[in-house]
């Protein structure tokens, strides 16, 4: 039979799946034999099975009122005894902290009878307000009430009473009140407010189990990454009061500063309250401290209580405490919310202390936090103007003057003047300018399209979709709200938060980026006399020395130029696992490539170009190849979406059309050249000839790649150089288009290795980036030297989405209904583009037990896929030079976290 029900005393803190966050807490202090308000936990099961079906279930009732006896029997008390009434609190409590997503109802068991019980027993004023907040919360929360009209009722009382404070109120004032809010339950329900204490309790119940589909927690949920059907567990427990007098109050408090993680006492309390008005700002509270001069003994043993539950716990601790005329009570404890500074502080302080491992100290802290540190920030005291708001696409501030585009933003740069490129939405031929400026705001694309992808390989900061944003290239002009803005105007991007402001707002730079970047002395320098920056610095490097000393993985970077390769480098890179060789053929080498795709096949003119791209892509291995002297170095194939290099349809059409609409004649070539796009136009570029069905159709353009790869390696080994080229073959999908590749790229090598005497062993391997070649690993894995599994195609292609459209078009409302929790090309979806993975895994493996496996998709440097691509054995993951750091700490956790 499923139990539903567990008192405080038959749980764990580790049943948190079960009891929820807060229940399996209260149990772990009981079991500490701390003073808990004796209590049960109705089970998230109980809850999973109420949303599934609608209704309680019937076991529940009696299981309740079982424990419900007990905590009577304990008490001496039992609930809404009109005499001497037990009251008790109605809680929520997920697996995972959701502060204030759910509901509470206090004091429940209270009535017009037993009231006048709690008024002897007590104080008759307090007996009243208590009852008036049990009325004011249950209406609201159980009964779906809007909170305004008792809080206007309350106002109303005030002013007719002549006071501003609820402190000012007695007795007959809080009976009035009662009245007042017993006639907007009726005038609201048509019911009267419910006298039967176990009614109040069972109605509460159901209402904290409907409150975890409320809109604040769906929203919630989605921003924490939290899964929407582990429902929420149900704390029921004997209420005790901070607001009987001097004698009573109620606060919270931490072992540690959750901003610095500073060891000492923090926390704020108010004598004669309730945990509400502290919440709530009633009133000022006081500092912890001065607790000590009101009650030493309850500080005292507060101050105990606290270091047992931090030494239980090994960590700092949140706690929620009341005194009841000079007892001390614990109400609820967690491990406490921190900042990504004091999570690294805490985490060394602990292991300096000797209460954790450096292990467990690795497990403390995450890749999220340190991406955290690493950006410059907005200062929280700057004054802002905010205009629009996009998607959060790349974290950190930027600001500087509108740039609309390459030309202005190399304008500005020359002049040594921030700025701010603004596009409705960027392609390749936009990277100049993202280059020269500071932050990249654009008013389409999602996450994943090319402005954030590039922005975040860049480590600039990015917003992306600001709709609001109307974008006039041709006037120079942006338009949002009442605001037209020209290049003249500042603008600030927060990269954190998606928001857009007018003018330059106060950033902060991040003096552990200087650190991550150029070493620990340069750090400490860059943050000058500030100890709590030095510190987190040493802190940090600590924690990601040891991370790299335990992890499996290796981390290389995805770069394509000597200066994105010197940056990985810097950041902690083992090598380049991405060297995307078509973005080395934009800009003025664009001509080129075209003139080779629509040239004659074995024309002179082809082959010209082909010379001359030769020449070019030997310059560019030589610098990448040199900048990485003995690190390796994967070079993808030239793979772009054909249309990239080929003139634009649409204009030539035009042209066409207008030269014979005035009698002009048309060229031959212009009719040459139209027919040649109109050939090779396609309707998905994405899906057509790119990647090896490219290099199989125009065989030179792979050719001159190789060439230019062993010829840069055999003159760097005569330099004695230890140069580590690996090729890589993009968008295979059979053995069959893996063989004909090699068979013209190893003749070319071999050639260059008899003309230079050398023998260079460059490795040919191949992407994994269609299932095809996943379930097809064993048979491609005897042609591949090794695999790279590219998970940015690959999700496309399992998912049959089209990356340039669909996160813009539609994933808010799949992420709403539940179809995925996140965007899967932000974090790799494990029951399906993962299954493929570890398919390709194991097939590949089968054939060859010692097959060198990565990724280098986007997914390479996303911390929850890092843990993933550990645990299914690959070999290393490479992302942007920027999140390196992330990498390597989140490479570690995993080893650790994995064991």
């Amino acid at each position: 039979m499923v139990k539903y029900v567990y008192d405080f005393s038959q749980g764990d803190k580790d049943q948190k799946d079960l009891l929820g966050g807060k229940g399996a807490n209260l149990a772990e202090m009981t079991r500490l034999g701390l003073p808990v308000p004796p209590g049960f936990t109705i089970t998230t099961e109980a809850c999973r099975v109420y949303l599934e079906s609608g209704y309680v279930p019937e076991e529940l009732s009696t299981e309740v009122t079982k424990e419900l006896r007990k905590v009577e029997e304990t008490m001496g008390r039992e609930l809404g005894d009109s005499t001497h009434p037990l009251l008790v609190s109605v809680r929520s409590g997920a697996k995972f902290s959701m502060p204030g997503m759910m509901e509470t109802v206090l004091n429940i068991g209270l009535n017009d009878e037993s009231v006048e019980g709690l008024a002897k027993d007590a104080d008759e004023r307090f007996a009243w307000d208590s009852y008036r907040r049990l009325i004011q919360m249950f209406g609201k929360t159980v009964l779906d009430i809007d909170g305004d009209l008792f809080g206007d009722a309350l106002e109303q009382l005030k002013e007719d009473r002549g006071v501003t404070a609820d402190t000012e109120l007695g007795a007959q004032d809080w009976k009035t009140l009662v009245a007042t809010y017993k006639e907007i339950v009726e005038r609201e329900t048509g019911k009267q407010f419910p006298q039967d204490p176990r009614d109040q309790m069972d109605m509460a119940i159901e209402a904290v189990f409907r409150s975890w589909n409320t809109e604040r927690a769906k929203i919630y949920r989605r921003r924490e990454r939290i899964p929407e059907d582990l429902g929420t567990a149900v704390n029921v427990q004997t209420m005790v009061f901070g607001n009987l007098g001097d004698t009573s109050g109620t606060g919270v408090c931490f072992t540690r500063d959750p901003s610095t993680g500073h060891s000492g006492v923090y926390g704020d309390y108010l004598m004669n309250a309730q945990g509400e008005d502290v919440v709530a700002g009633i009133r000022n509270t006081e500092p912890l401290a001065e607790l000590e001069t009101q009650d030493p003994a309850a500080y005292k043993e507060l101050r105990a209580t606290m270091r047992k539950l931090e030494t239980h716990y090994q960590d700092l601790c949140d706690i929620e405490f009341t005194i009841q005329q000079g007892k001390l009570w614990m109400l609820q404890t967690r491990v406490g919310k921190r900042t990504a500074a004091a999570a690294f502080r805490v985490a060394t302080q602990l292991v300096d202390e000797k209460l954790i491992t450096r292990d467990e100290a690795l497990e403390r802290v995450t890749g999220e936090q340190l991406t955290n540190l690493m950006f410059p920030q907005i200062s929280a005291k700057a004054e802002k103007v905010r205009i629009a708001k996009g998607m959060a696409a790349s974290p950190g501030a930027a600001g500087g003057r509108i740039a609309f585009n390459n030309a202005q933003a190399e304008a500005f740069a020359a002049e040594g003047v921030k700025c701010v490129l603004v596009r409705r939405e960027t392609n390749p031929e936009d990277l100049p300018g993202m280059v020269a400026a500071e932050g990249v705001l654009t008013a389409r694309g999602g996450k994943t399209s090319h402005a954030a992808v590039v922005a975040r390989g860049m480590g600039t900061t990015c917003v992306v979709g600001a709709d609001e944003l109307l974008i006039n290239d041709a006037e120079g002009t942006l338009k949002v709200g009442d605001y037209v803005l020209t290049t003249d105007d500042i603008i600030t991007i927060d990269g954190s938060t998606g928001e857009v402001f007018l003018g330059a707002v106060e950033v902060e730079d991040s003096a552990v980026t200087t650190y991550l970047h150029d070493g620990l002395e340069a750090g400490l320098e860059a943050a000058g006399d500030d100890e709590g920056t030095r510190e987190l610095i040493e802190s940090v490097d600590r924690i990601l020395t040891h991370a790299d000393s335990v992890r499996r993985l290796q981390v290389r970077a995805n770069a394509d130029n000597p200066l994105d390769a010197t940056n990985a480098i810097d950041f902690g890179a083992q090598g380049i696992g991405l060297c995307r060789t078509e973005h080395m053929f934009l800009g003025d080498r664009r001509p080129l490539v075209e003139r080779v795709i629509l040239s004659e096949a074995g024309s002179v003119d082809q082959q010209e170009a082909f010379d001359a791209l030769e020449v070019l892509q030997k310059g560019d291995f030589l610098e990448m190849l040199r900048t990485l002297d003995g690190k390796p170095m994967t070079i993808r194939l030239i793979d772009p979406p054909l249309h990239e290099f080929l003139p634009d349809l649409t204009t030539l059409e035009v042209k066409s059309a207008v030269a014979k609409a005035l009698g002009e004649e048309v060229s031959a070539e212009d009719e040459r050249l139209l027919t040649e796009v109109r050939r090779l136009h396609e309707a998905n570029p994405m899906l057509g000839l790119r990647g090896v069905r490219l290099g199989l159709y125009l065989p030179g353009l792979f050719k001159l790649q190789a060439r230019a790869i062993a010829e840069a390696t055999a003159e760097l080994k005569a330099e004695g150089l230890d140069p580590r080229p690996e090729i890589m073959v993009p968008l295979v999908a059979s053995i069959r288009e893996q063989q004909l590749v090699r068979s013209f790229l190893e003749p070319e090598i071999e050639a260059v290795e008899k003309a230079a005497g050398v023998e260079l062993s460059i490795p040919v391997g191949c992407m994994v980036e269609l299932p095809r070649a996943a379930v097809t690993a064993q048979d491609l894995a005897r042609e591949a030297d090794f695999f790279s599994f590219g998970t940015n195609d690959l999700t496309q292609t399992v998912w049959g989405f089209s990356r340039d459209d669909v996160e813009g078009a539609f994933f808010d409302e799949y992420i709403e209904a539940g179809v995925f929790g996140v965007s899967p090309f932000e974090t790799i979806d494990i029951n399906g583009v993962g299954r493929v993975v570890e398919i390709g895994v194991a097939r590949g493996r089968s054939t060859k037990p010692d097959l060198k496996l990565g990724v280098c998709g986007e997914h390479g440097g996303d911390p929850a896929s890092i843990h993933f691509f550990n645990k299914v054995g690959l070999d290393y993951v490479s992302c942007s030079p920027f999140r390196v750091p992330v990498a390597r700490l989140e490479a570690g956790r995993a080893a650790v976290m994995q064991g």
